[in-house]
């Protein structure tokens, strides 16, 4: 029997979770595997933990205490999964990304193409179908579509990952370092430096709205000082700290320089990138 470990932490968004979670116990997976999930409530106020311990009891709910964000939080639910026993599979999955039927069954079929070796990547769409919004990028940002043969990526969006033993063995977790975004795109880089490449799944395996809004530190109607807060929050898309140390790990010291300061330019000076 091979083992699978889906890993999710969450805050405050009680119906979205609860709906991802009835379209991840829906799925069919082969019968020789089985599959248990971890879940971090990352300091919840709104009945989230007590609706799902209510619908799904058998979910491992890890309680935090709200400082953790996504990317700390996947790491807790992977920690929490290893402290349980080696699961053959580690599957990231966002709370808000809705699987469509077959999505484990056809991320688990390609990775048995690449002989459990390397990271597929799912690929998620719009609610209204339209566009894609998350998965697997070339170096560029371009989303790549999915298509009958894997495709490789540069580096991918976290909202619904397999990560086989083989990898997690040759990788480790995703970096705690990062707080709340770049841990994903992170991890895919790393894996590549250890020769291990990640793969786009063959069909798009659900739902997920993309948030396309500038965040406020881009825009000059916000006072400075708010976009300056905005900037340095966990939730800022580009904090400058892990930013830098994301494109010194990983581009050099030039490009992680350069983004540095042109980050807080255009914090300072939003009006310059609309020239």
């Amino acid at each position: 029997m091979r083992t699978i470990a889906a890993l999710l932490t969450v805050f405050n968004r009680k119906e979205k979770t609860l709906e991802c979670l009835q379209r991840l116990y829906e799925q069919k997976i082969p019968d020789d595997y089985s599959m248990e999930v971890f879940m971090v409530d990352d300091g919840c106020t709104d009945g989230t933990p007590e609706a799902v311990s209510k619908d799904f009891p058998r979910v491992h709910i890890i309680k935090e205490s709200g400082d953790l964000f996504w990317n700390r939080g996947m790491y807790r639910a992977w920690k929490a999964a290893l402290s349980k026993k080696q699961y053959d599979f580690y599957l990231w999955l966002n709370d808000d990304t809705f699987l469509f039927d077959g999505a484990i069954n056809t991320i688990i079929m390609d990775s048995d193409i690449k002989s459990h070796k390397s990271i597929i990547c799912g690929t998620t769409q719009s609610l209204n179908g339209e566009k894609l919004s998350y998965g697997g990028k070339v170096m560029g940002g371009e989303l790549i579509t999915p298509e009958s043969e894997l495709q490789e990526c540069n580096y991918m969006n976290g909202n619904f990952v397999l990560i086989p033993k083989f990898v997690y063995e040759k990788v480790g977790l995703i970096d705690p370092f990062f707080r709340h975004s770049l841990g994903d795109l992170d991890y895919s880089l790393r894996a590549a430096k250890k020769g291990i490449k990640t793969f786009v799944a063959t069909k798009i395996i659900g739902a997920c709205e993309n948030h396309e809004t500038l965040p406020k530190w881009c825009l000059a109607e916000t006072p400075l000082f708010k976009r300056y807060r905005a900037l340095y929050s966990p939730l800022g898309n580009s904090h400058p700290y892990y930013y830098f140390i994301y494109e010194l790990r990983h581009f050099g010291l030039f490009v992680a320089t350069k983004h540095f300061f042109t980050i807080h330019l255009r914090a300072t000076f939003p009006r310059l990138w609309k020239i």
